[in-house]
């Protein structure tokens, strides 16, 4: 009998490369916890918070009423208004809800700009740290990915003059975060206004992931779209799952203009053929009564951070900035490791807390962890003893 050989597209290869395994401490750590082991995870963005009741009370009143039918393509003029509202409110230009489009999650909103824009083996840049999701989109999309570098060394600042300067004659797309996840960096109005303006000169999209814009300490984020004078060239992705605790609802839009949201609309037609009727519906209610609950959540976090920065400042051989925003305190390991996974791999087996590694973020962020702030303070506080004593043991294995 001849044996079947299973051939499989060059896009679920792509997803299978080395860039895949970026969870395998993470995912080593929830075995430990499977066989009953003491596990501390600070790794993952998952707000630990609950979907605020009010929320869920208007879900359960929507699904009562049959809100569980088929949705426009670009979304329930409900919530694309709701969005629009919010926009043309922070900025000096109109949007209107022609200008949205819904997706489920803004990783899906990404992938479906990405694919829109550009054709595979064309150039996108982008700068690191980064969203550990981009890679496997540009990936699947078979997309030739340039990075730049946000050194550590200047808190992983935004810097537009190297951004500029790595664009060339292929690029056709530039792709910011900010605030950025896992950095909490956050642009300047002067900063966005300036590259959406070269961006434009040069004939480049430049997409911007603000899914971090309601998690801010230092100052108030400011959208692309409120910074830029022209906005043709201009695409903003946000989305609940951080600011409202809504991750599992898979709840994000993009705003853009005229034939992008056209595409965007066929291309959700033709791929999700809409989200949620009553999610959508919900989502709209939480942006329309949300201002107690995300500043409870925004000081909480706030909170973490500031708990997290003063104990690793007390920590001989670790040090960290203070991030602007954001869910997550970046770690600088390279006193103690030779990498951050090495430290990662180490502190998990010797006091098993789970940390991220920074490099596949970029290679700026190699020496780094990534702590979230996704946890209650009274585990932080635990979690960081056993940092410190891990640190400051005579036997702890970090390299």
């Amino acid at each position: 009998m001849t044996n079947y050989s299973p051939r499989f597209s060059q896009l679920s290869e792509a997803l299978s490369g080395d860039d895949a395994n970026v969870w395998a401490v993470s995912d080593r750590a929830h075995e430990l916890a499977d066989q009953g082991e003491d596990v501390i995870f600070l790794c993952v963005g998952d707000p630990n918070f609950d979907t605020p009741e009010p929320i869920l009370d208007y879900t359960r009143a929507r699904l009562g009423v049959g809100r569980t039918h088929y949705s426009p393509d670009a979304g329930e003029p409900v919530l694309r208004r709701a969005i629009a509202n919010i926009e043309s409110k922070v900025s000096p230009h109109p949007c209107s809800p022609d200008d949205v489009v819904v997706f489920p999650g803004g990783t899906n909103a990404i992938y479906a700009v990405l694919a829109c824009l550009l054709n595979p083996g064309e150039e996108i840049l982008i700068p690191e740290p980064m969203y550990i999701g981009y890679v496997p989109i540009c990936d699947a999309l078979r997309l030739k990915m340039k990075k730049v570098a946000c050194p550590a060394d200047n808190n992983f600042a935004f810097d537009v003059d190297d951004i500029v300067a790595a664009i060339g004659d292929d690029t056709r797309v530039v792709m910011i975060n900010t605030p950025v996840n896992p950095t909490g960096a956050m642009a300047t109005p002067e900063q966005l206004r300036e590259l959406a303006a070269h961006c434009r000169e040069r004939g480049i999209w430049l997409v911007c992931d603000e899914m971090y814009s309601m998690i801010t300490f230092a100052r108030r984020h400011t959208s692309l779209r409120t910074a830029a004078e022209h906005l043709d060239n201009v695409v903003v992705i946000d989305g609940l799952s951080k600011s409202h605790a809504m991750s599992g609802w898979r709840l994000g839009w993009a705003v853009a203009q005229g034939p992008l949201v056209e595409r965007l609309t066929q291309f959700a037609g033709a791929t999700i053929f809409g989200c949620p009727q009553f999610i959508q519906e919900a989502a709209a209610f939480a942006l329309e009564f949300d201002t107690y609950f995300v500043e409870q959540m925004r000081s909480a976090y706030q909170k973490r951070r500031d708990l997290i920065v003063e104990r690793i400042g007390r920590i001989p051989g670790l040090s960290c900035y203070s991030p602007d925003a954001g869910m997550f305190v970046m770690v600088d390991v390279s006193r103690v490791a030779d990498s951050g996974e090495a430290f990662a791999e180490a502190l998990l087996d010797a006091e098993r807390v789970s940390v991220l590694p920074g490099a596949p973020f970029g290679a700026s962020a190699a020496n780094h962890v990534r702590l979230t702030l996704a946890a209650e303070e009274g585990e932080l506080a635990r979690a960081l003893d056993r940092i410190e004593h891990f640190v400051t043991s005579g036997n702890r294995r970090a390299s």
